[in-house]
């Protein structure tokens, strides 16, 4: 009878296939605007253009951006048993929170349920700015992409992408003024499924340094 041969614990393991996102962006836009349909270029994994429509939220605070999934289940019980005898997914809700440190068209309009472009959207940075609050809130759905940056070994780009099709503003923290802090606007938006990509949120991972990870031709 063979011996059988021990597993090397450290076979599988790879230190270059932890990620971090070292820098984030988050662009807004109207629901009216285009959706993204590939942020890469099919050829080398390079960005392409972001849509026309999507504005920058600029700068975020040091927690970036958290992806919160809040997964709810149902479950049977059976007297024979001492765990479920079922188990169904009963909601599974996505939703993005992050705080804008900057004030601009982006920032105040996703605060403030304000159209980021067209009839009442705000001017450009410079020119006078006045909103009401109104008496009936409006709380449009937006487009929401997330750009998560971080390198392989080498220095080349590796890209996680996050694009909410339908997403609507469900929560806001406090906005601030103080002399201590600069003045932030904290959100949360959650994503609902797009009627017409099918889906609350599209992923991708993609760019120069991971496709670098692919293994050679023939290999």
């Amino acid at each position: 009878m063979s011996t059988p041969t021990p597993p090397v614990l450290e076979d599988g393991l790879r230190n270059d296939y932890i990620r971090k996102q070292l820098m984030q962006a988050v662009y807004a836009a109207d629901y009216s605007a285009a959706v993204v349909a590939t942020p890469f270029n099919s050829t080398d994994g390079t960005l392409t253009a972001i849509p026309t429509g999507y504005v920058p939220v600029g700068y975020t605070t040091d927690d970036g951006v958290t992806f919160t999934g809040d997964l709810s289940m149902a479950d049977v019980t059976s007297s024979q048993s001492v765990e479920p005898t079922r188990s169904d997914v009963e909601s599974d809700v996505l939703s993005a929170q992050y705080a804008a440190q900057e004030t601009n068209q982006a920032t105040v309009a996703l605060f403030e349920g304000l159209p980021l472009s067209g009839t009442g959207a705000l001017p450009t940075i410079g020119s006078a700015w006045q909103w009401d609050r109104p008496a009936t809130p409006k709380n449009p759905y937006r487009r929401l992409l997330f750009i998560g940056l971080d390198y392989n070994d080498s220095g080349e780009e590796i890209y996680v992408i996050k694009f909410f099709p339908r997403a609507r503003l469900t929560s806001r923290d406090d906005e601030q003024w103080a002399r201590s802090t600069e003045t932030q606007r904290p959100v949360t938006f959650t994503a609902y499924r797009d009627p017409v990509l099918k889906t609350p949120c599209r992923n991708w991972v993609d760019g120069p340094g991971w496709r670098a990870f692919a293994p050679p031709s023939g290999g």
